[in-house]
This record gives C-alpha cells, structure tokens and sequence, in this order.
C-alpha cells in the first residue's frame, strides 16, 4: 500500500508539471502566426521537440519534487544519508530512450529542411541584395524594388546576396530566415499562405543602422500580383503619386535621415534639411549636388560620416521621373 501511495504521488507530482508547462507553452504567444508552408513544417518540429521536453520534464521533476517533500530531513537529524549503489537497468533506460528521443527530433527537423528547401519545378525567382541599411528585390522582369511583393501559394525562390558585410534576412510570420554572404549567394524558398503585409528584418548585426534595416513583404493573390508583375514596368517609369514626399517614403529615406519637412528623425545619415550647406562645402551646385548624393552616395562623404552607408543602388531603384519629384522636393526643403 505505502508503494502504491508512493507511485500515487509521484504521479500526481508529474501531472502538475506538466500542466504548469503547458499552460505556459500554449498561454503565451511565443511564436508569430505563421504565414507560408514551411512555417507550418517548422511548426511540427518545434512543438514535437516541446511535447517530448514538456514529458521529460514532468518525468524528471516528478520525484525531485516527491524527494523534497516526502524525505526531508527532520529538525536535529545531523547523521548522513544511506549509502545507494547505482541501478543497471535504469542507467540503459535513461540512457537509451533519450537516445531515440533526440534522434526522432533529428529525423523529422532532417525531412522539414529537405522539404522546405524544395523550390519545385518552376519556382517565383526573386534576387534579394542586402547593404547597409537596406533590401533591394529584383525580379525576372529587370526591375528592383525597396519593397518585396509575393504571390500567394506559389513557391518563391530568394537568392540572397550582399554588396557589403554580413546581414541576415528574415520575415517572422514565413518563418525562414537564411544570411546574405558577401561574394557566396545563398537560397531561401517561402510559400506564402496568407495575404498581408510583413515586415522584412535584418537579424544580424551590420553596422550603425543596423536597427533601420528594414522593409515590407506583401504577400498577394494571383490575380492582383500578376497585375502588378504585368504593370510593373510602366509604372517603374511613371511619376510616383503624390510626389518627390512619397519617393522619400517609400525607398525608406526617413530611417536615415532627419528632414523636417517629411516629419523624418533619421540618425544615421546627414541632415538633409542642411543640404545647401553641404552642397557649398562640396562646391557642388545645389540640384547637382542632391542627384549625385543619390546616385553615387559615395562620390562625396559629408564630415563625420563613413563611406559605404548608404545604399548604392539608389541610381537603379529610383529613376526618371522618380529621381527629378525626389531631387526637387530635397531641393525645395533644404536649407
């Protein structure tokens, strides 16, 4: 009887880890809502690692926390414990099941990469280039872009490059993540599921502006990407509505720069509402000056700043009419 209260016990000890563990794996929102097929595969993984890590430690604490309460040491009791000798059985036990268990956990993260490294046999191919601060996409059609558009259940193949040092691109909700290697292109495949929009990050760190790296994914249905994609030609040479204000905005110009007139408290790059200033010191005609920061940024370093920053690829993302509403809005609000 009093080892059939003892096994009880431990039993119930048991239960109320793992109650207390799953309560807090499922109460909190750990992970984002996931969006492509791979995030669904990654998923599985990580919750079949957390079921068997909830199960051995609800095995393990069980009679750690029966030890503590059914043999503690009665007030005055100085003598030492009795000796026990190691048990065979159990040590090959404990030995061999954690064995299986980490190699199922093995298996199944080994089947979810192939699976999810599988671009099929005509993948969406998109080139995704980092350099400090910024993402560039450029797509089949030769137009690159600051933001990223994805079409909704068709596998897209990302091959992630850098001009510069080492950045780390990821979308949360898709769940992959894969670096951008200076000189050694890397792949990424994501199968979006979910229309939205999702913030593009980089995770390592990269420099000064690391935190500024940033862009938006928007994952959209067949019909409206492949107006886009079919549109997106004419539109890369047509005036951006609402002029040279929403250039500025949309190529991320705000994260590093400060400019009054856009309400911009950018930190990283020189402050554009001192351009006539700058431009003088440059001995530099104000316009000339302003179209040439953009398309060759490193032509001319403002003092206390570094070369290389700013993103080349300005004079290829924002061109005719794009560049002259920009030039002329920078032009009309310097200083």
């Amino acid at each position: 009887m009093r080892h059939r209260a003892s096994f009880l016990q431990l039993a119930l000890f048991a239960i109320a880890s793992a109650v207390i563990l799953i309560i807090v794996a499922y109460a909190i929102p750990w992970l984002p809502y996931p969006a492509s097929r791979e995030a669904g595969r990654i998923n599985f993984v990580y919750w079949f690692a957390e079921w068997i890590s909830i199960g051995i430690f609800a095995i393990v604490a069980a009679p750690l926390m029966y030890s503590l309460w059914a043999f503690r040491v009665k007030e005055g009791d100085t003598s030492d414990g009795p000796p026990v000798h190691g048990h065979t059985g159990l040590e090959i036990t404990w030995t061999a099941i954690p064995f299986l268990l980490v190699t199922a956990i093995a298996v199944a993260s080994a089947i979810v990469l192939a699976k999810n490294g599988d671009a099929g046999a005509n993948p969406t191919r998109i080139t995704v280039t980092g350099q400090q601060f910024a993402w560039t996409f450029t797509y089949p059609n030769g137009q690159t872009y600051p933001i990223l558009r994805l079409p909704l259940k068709r596998h897209v193949l990302l091959t992630l490059t850098s001009k510069d040092v080492l950045h780390s691109f990821w979308i949360p909700e898709l769940y992959q993540k894969q670096d951008a290697v200076p000189g050694l292109p890397t792949k990424l495949v994501v199968t979006p599921t979910r229309t939205g929009v999702y913030p593009v990050i980089c995770v390592e760190l990269c420099g000064l502006g690391h935190s500024t790296m940033r862009s938006t994914a928007i994952v959209m249905d067949d019909a409206a990407y492949d107006s886009w994609y079919s549109g997106a030609a004419k539109a890369a040479a047509a005036p951006a509505p609402g002029g040279g204000l929403a250039v500025f905005n949309a190529n991320g110009c705000g994260a590093c720069h400060t400019l009054a007139a856009a309400k911009a408290a950018g930190k990283v790059g020189p402050d554009l509402d001192k351009l006539k200033q700058e431009a003088a010191t440059a001995g530099q005609p104000l316009q000339a000056f302003v179209k040439q920061s953009i398309v060759d940024p490193n032509a001319y370093i403002a003092p206390g700043y570094q070369k290389g920053v700013m993103p080349a690829t300005f004079g290829q993302t924002i061109t005719g009419p794009k560049l002259d509403q920009l030039v002329q809005y920078l032009v009309s609000n310097a200083k």
